[in-house]
């Protein structure tokens, strides 16, 4: 009879570890794509960033001096990441797949213009200094006209602006709300031995030596579902990074690495503060009080 209920206290007692590691896991995972989030946000935006082009427009009189050296100048310049230069014929060749016939045979000529798509780095895409490099090109004899999308900048600068700002506020709630799962859970492990604790203060059991036992435990617990968070995380990092290759996702190991303490402190240290308060509590409780 005895036997049986010890199997049953034990198998409940691996059930409640079992539950409070899960849910510190899972809490800890989340947390940590949320961390991701906010270390690549930046990273995704500067792609979108860059996959816009300025279009420099050549005139035909323009000689072929003149545009290797803008080309040269370009390809050297701080703003920029890529300069490719597209001849009337590469465009006209674009333009006849696009549309799927023959255009020119139409207009008896090729009415397009040699030009230069100018990919510009993630730092140097706003409103200002987009309009300063235009300025700069436009300024130039040979150049007939400079081209962008300017609402697209304008709308994309804003957007990031304010994505970034409710990333942050996000986070901040996200890991209040961590760490307050985290602690009921760990309340409540520690309220199913309420009696414990005190029958231990009762015999003569100093505070310190009651909370001992029951810190190391949910520390130990808070490292097994921060070690499980981690596999997790770098399971869908490995799977983003496969699909995302561009986004270059595995790019900085030292910000994973602190990402990944992070993680790892924020699962000991919040077990740990938790079961500190929950069993100094019940430490300082009543007898009586137990039982509400």
């Amino acid at each position: 009879m005895s036997s049986s209920f010890e199997k049953y206290q034990k198998r409940r007692l691996i059930s409640s570890y079992f539950s409070v590691v899960i849910s510190i896991s899972l809490v800890l995972f989340l947390l940590g794509l949320l961390g991701l989030l906010v270390l690549n946000s930046k990273k995704v935006a500067d792609y979108f960033k860059e996959q816009i082009a300025i279009t420099v427009f050549l005139k035909d009189t323009a000689k072929e001096v003149e545009i290797t050296q803008l080309k040269q100048s370009l390809a050297l310049a701080e703003y920029t990441k890529s300069a490719t230069f597209v001849s009337k014929e590469e465009a006209a060749k674009d333009h006849q797949e696009t549309l799927g016939e023959n255009f020119i045979e139409y207009l008896g000529d090729n009415p397009l213009q040699n030009s230069i798509d100018v990919y510009i780095l993630a730092d140097y895409v706003t409103p200002q200094k987009m309009e300063e490099i235009t300025n700069e090109l436009k300024s130039k004899d040979f150049v007939d006209d400079v081209i962008y999308d300017k609402p697209l900048i304008a709308q994309l600068t804003e957007n990031v602006k304010r994505i970034s700002f409710w990333v942050l506020v996000i986070s901040g709630i996200f890991t209040f709300i961590a760490v307050l799962l985290i602690n009921s859970s760990i309340r409540l492990s520690i309220y199913a031995k309420r009696f414990t604790i005190k029958t231990m203060q009762m015999v003569g059991a100093t505070k310190k030596f009651i909370r001992k036992p029951f810190v190391w435990k949910s520390v130990r617990l808070g490292i097994v579902g921060a070690i499980v968070a981690m596999i997790g995380m770098g399971v869908v990092l490995y799977y983003l990074n496969e699909s995302f290759p561009q986004l270059q996702l595995l790019g900085d190991p030292l910000l994973l690495a602190v990402l990944f303490i992070f993680i790892f402190l924020m699962g000991v240290l919040i077990t740990w503060i938790s079961t500190f308060i929950a069993t100094q509590r019940f430490l300082n409780l009543r007898t009586d009080d137990l039982y509400y």
